[in-house]
């Protein structure tokens, strides 16, 4: 027979101040993020000489000076199918408190088609303005649900949309100069995982006793039966903001360009809400509900507002589901391209690009309720990182041509940051592709690429194992991507 839970204000507030939870939702961001797949007719060539190409409508994207060489008005369709392979192997990881570890997550990537539109519109020898619509930055990695590492991922999702109107003015027959303004949005922004809800039970249940504001003897039956129990919690949220982009292209002969090509961070302060699902109260002799009813309410509270109430009385819990809005900042990185074309003889085309990228912009991620109190703070210590590649193009007729490229991309992930949401590598891009021309007009592109990832390993428990159990393994992770364009220039 348990005797009365006793209730003291002040005592049961400093008890339960030390049971705070956070969740941890993890990130979503790194360099995978940002997606080169803007078109069908580059990724034959991994992207190389981009800047400078200017084959179609689709520089609109890469560089907008190079509208000046379009013999028309030409709109150009793409759509890339991107599907990547991300594995965990595990060797060492540690179960969160009261919690089986869980398996090893299966297949996280997914595949996921990126569209693009592009219109060119030369209105003189010298203008020409034009409209892109695609999707720049995107990620989506779900792992199982009761996977080892659920309470520091299961999901995560991020598409930003972009729209981009352009201008560019041909300033001489070797200079020409472009630029836009782009309207972003974050359409999608999700991120889920599990929180330990009995780990917090115990912790609770430990302070209270301690505090000797529940029976000690109540402890180790309540904490049993809680054994295993989770908290489901999903934040989601979106935003829109503006960026622009400017670039030269400079036609040294009729066979040679250089293409310099710059595009702005882009700064998100997006808002949305945090999702929470709390497990019911577990069947219990009658003596203890009221304890554990107590317990619930301290712990729900806490997830629910991030703050502890200030005296709950023995009831039946409130706050099982609750939600509650956030913010959090996001500023996605500025690139700068320097690209190479070189029409070598009417068979042979080669190219170059190398890109820079500013994902050092990126150091944490924070999210906070609108109470002020930070929901998560994630360190990501993202690095500055470099893209090349080189490509060349073999016209077989009047009819077909076929593409090939490589590229190098470097990770702004370091070892030590790399969480689950995001386990990425240095990549090796290998490409092939092809053009078909059913006549002057209309043509058809279609490319594939294998990326190669070399195994990246991780130990993170997001700052603590009993509440965020450890990951430690390697990810063995890969790309495949496939794109179509179909390109029509009206006479």
């Amino acid at each position: 027979m348990t005797r009365p839970v006793r209730f003291h204000r002040a005592h049961l507030a400093a008890a339960i101040g030390a049971a705070v939870l956070t969740m941890q939702a993890g990130h979503s961001y790194g360099s995978a993020f940002a997606l080169q797949e803007q078109s069908g007719s580059g990724l034959g060539n991994a992207f190389a000489g981009g800047a400078a190409a200017a084959e179609d409508a689709s520089t609109i994207y890469f560089n907008p000076a190079g509208m000046s060489r379009m013999p028309g008005v030409q709109t150009a369709l793409a759509a890339s199918l991107i599907c990547p392979s991300t594995k965990f192997s595990d060797s060492g990881s540690q179960p969160a408190a009261l919690q089986p570890l869980g398996g090893s997550g299966g297949d996280a990537g997914s595949c996921a088609v990126t569209p693009a539109l592009y219109l060119a519109v030369p209105i003189n020898n010298q203008w020409a303005v034009g409209l892109g619509v695609n999707v720049p930055f995107g990620l989506k990695t779900e792992y199982d649900s009761d996977w080892l590492g659920r309470f520091q991922a299961v999901k995560s999702e991020l598409e930003i949309f972009n729209i981009n109107p352009a201008l560019s003015w041909k300033v001489s027959d070797m200079v020409t100069i472009g630029g836009g303004a782009s309207w972003a949005r974050v359409n999608k922004a999700n991120l889920t995982s599990q929180v330990n809800y009995a780990g917090s039970i115990a912790q609770a249940a430990q302070q209270l006793a301690a505090a000797g504001l529940i029976p000690p003897s109540s402890v180790a039956p309540i904490v049993g039966a809680y054994t295993g129990s989770q908290t489901f919690a999903n934040v989601s949220g979106n935003d829109s903001s503006w960026g622009w982009n400017i670039g030269l292209l400079f036609e040294l002969d009729k066979q040679t360009r250089i293409g310099v090509a710059y595009r702005s961070p882009i700064r998100f302060n997006i808002g949305g809400n945090v999702n929470f699902t709390n497990p019911s109260v577990p069947a219990l002799p009658t003596p203890l509900v009221p304890v554990a009813n107590t317990l619930a309410n301290i712990v729900n509270t806490n997830i629910c507002t991030g703050t502890p109430p200030a005296a709950p009385a023995p009831t039946p819990p409130t706050n099982g589901s609750c939600s509650q809005n956030i913010s959090l900042s996001l500023k996605v990185p500025e690139t700068a391209n320097i690209s190479f074309f070189r029409q070598i003889d009417a068979m042979w085309d080669v190219m170059a690009d190398l890109q820079y990228t500013g994902w050092n912009s990126f150091q944490n991620l924070t999210i906070v309720r609108d109470t002020g109190v930070v929901l998560q703070s994630v360190p990501e210590n993202f690095r500055n990182t470099w893209r090349g590649a080189i490509g060349a193009n073999y016209h077989y007729s009047n009819e077909w041509t076929f593409r090939g490229g490589i590229a190098y991309d470097q990770t702004p992930v370091n070892n030590t940051d790399r969480t689950p949401r995001l386990p990425d590598n240095n990549r090796t891009w290998f490409s092939v592709g092809a053009q078909y021309k059913f006549n002057p007009q209309t043509w058809l592109d279609f490319g594939y690429t294998f990326i190669y990832i070399p195994n990246s390993s991780i130990n993170q428990n997001l700052g603590s194992t009993p509440q965020n159990g450890l990951i430690s393994g390697n990810y063995h992770n890969n790309v495949n991507l496939a794109a179509v364009q179909l390109t029509y220039t009206f006479k």
